[in-house]
């Protein structure tokens, strides 16, 4: 049976380490420059061998995003950036400019390379063109139907297909977006996306300037350009049956708690499909962890054609229904463990950890020791971000543990 590998972003060093500790075959991150997400943290070059020994060691791929659009004088950085990790063993590019791809081929004719969706590979005579290029993989455009994907499988035998199942919608063709441009003078296809799709809009009248008439349905304004997120959860086994080799999660922007919670559900569902496909069924555990998550509403996207009526969202919020408050750095002796604290923690919370294989479990806090910088440990009824506390959870807990409370916790 055909296993897709589990691929996930990796924003920087923190967010590799989650991914991979929560089950990712494969990772893919960038550099400062040429990827889509330059606004991430991303890897400095200096960076990214220890990244590299990181997945490796443990059995994970890494794949180096170079699937901008560069303009003329932007060549010379980019073959130096190039050059300069031409010896690195990224296990491939992701790339989708015709000059990039041929640039790649002149400096590491050995490199094995990616398809980004942002080359927008909807048919399968795309794909045959692009493996006559020496592409190995294609990421598919978002646009494209379940049917769609089968067929274009079928007919294009010699490259591997990736599709993404979780994540952010772009608005425009499979992300080749203009708005930020013009609206923010920052390139989305530079990999500087403002995201102006997510802004909330009024109208206002030529004549009445400084007058914001609403033109949907409530005070906060139009959010018509917001896509709903992608989740593809509950079709997986049509995915892995239509031939997908990878199934992709969208997010380097996105914060560690993101990445570690879709991807211990999906990571959970794939591998109970691979055990017992016949018997296979999404639990309702496994959407409810998904809607904890902050999100816009989910929707399967152009899978079974297009979304009509339910691929927008109106709503002016993400919902967002619990937060992310702490990372669980080390153990102690005793139970105790150390946990670097990202959100105000107060005696009286409660608080979920969660870890790998969908493990969970709560803790109400009954008091907290805050560590200083010495080492030393001081009794405390609250704790602040970027502080480090002692908890002696009641169950075993380990390092990567997630800690979070539903909202309406501790301000």
């Amino acid at each position: 049976m055909n296993t897709p590998e589990l691929l996930a972003p990796a924003g920087n060093m923190e967010k590799l380490k989650i991914a991979v500790h929560y089950g990712a075959d494969a990772v893919y991150l960038g550099g400062h420059a040429f990827g889509l997400r330059n606004l991430s943290d991303n890897f400095s070059i200096e960076e990214m061998p220890a990244a590299l020994d990181y997945c490796h060691s443990r059995g994970a791929r890494a794949y180096l995003t170079v699937n901008s659009y560069p303009h003329n004088d932007a060549l010379p950085r980019l073959e130096e950036f190039l050059r300069r990790t031409a010896t690195f063993p990224f296990d491939a590019y992701i790339v989708a400019d015709p000059g990039v791809i041929a640039m790649v081929r002149d400096i590491s004719p050995q490199r094995e390379l990616h398809l980004s969706t942002q080359a927008n590979t909807i048919n399968w005579r795309s794909a045959r063109f692009w493996g006559r290029q020496g592409i190995r993989r294609i990421n598919l455009a978002r646009e494209m139907s379940l049917d769609a994907i089968r067929e274009t499988v079928a007919q294009a035998p010699e490259v591997e297909f990736e599709a993404f199942v979780h994540g952010a919608l772009c608005i425009s063709y499979s992300g080749r977006c203009l708005i930020s441009s013009a609206l923010a003078g920052r390139d989305a296809n530079q990999g500087e996306c403002a995201h102006p799709c997510r802004w909330s809009y009024h109208l206002v009248e030529e004549t009445r300037p400084g007058e914001y008439l609403p033109v949907v349905e409530d005070e906060n304004g139009t959010f018509i350009f917001n896509s709903r997120d992608l989740c593809l959860l509950e079709h997986l086994p049509a995915l892995v049956q239509g031939g997908v080799s990878a199934l992709k999660i969208e997010g380097r922007m996105k914060g560690i708690n993101y990445v570690a919670s879709v991807l211990r559900v999906y990571r959970q569902a794939l591998d109970e499909y691979r055990f017992d496909p016949s018997g296979w069924r999404c639990r309702p555990e496994w959407l409810e962890e998904l809607a904890k998550l902050s999100h816009r509403g989910y929707t399967t996207g152009f899978l079974f054609g297009a979304p009509r009526d339910v691929g927008q969202e109106y709503h002016s919020a993400y919902i967002r229904s619990h937060e992310f408050v702490g990372l669980v750095e080390s153990s102690r002796t005793g139970g105790e463990v150390v946990v670097g604290v990202r959100n105000r923690i107060r005696s009286g919370d409660e608080l979920e950890f969660i870890g790998p294989a969908m493990r969970a479990e709560r803790l109400t806090v009954k008091g907290l020791k805050i560590l200083t910088p010495e080492g030393d440990s001081v009794e405390a009824d609250a704790a602040n971000p970027n502080q480090r506390i002692v908890l002696a959870p009641p169950f075993t807990a380990e390092p990567f543990d997630l800690v979070r409370r539903e909202k309406g916790g501790s301000p």
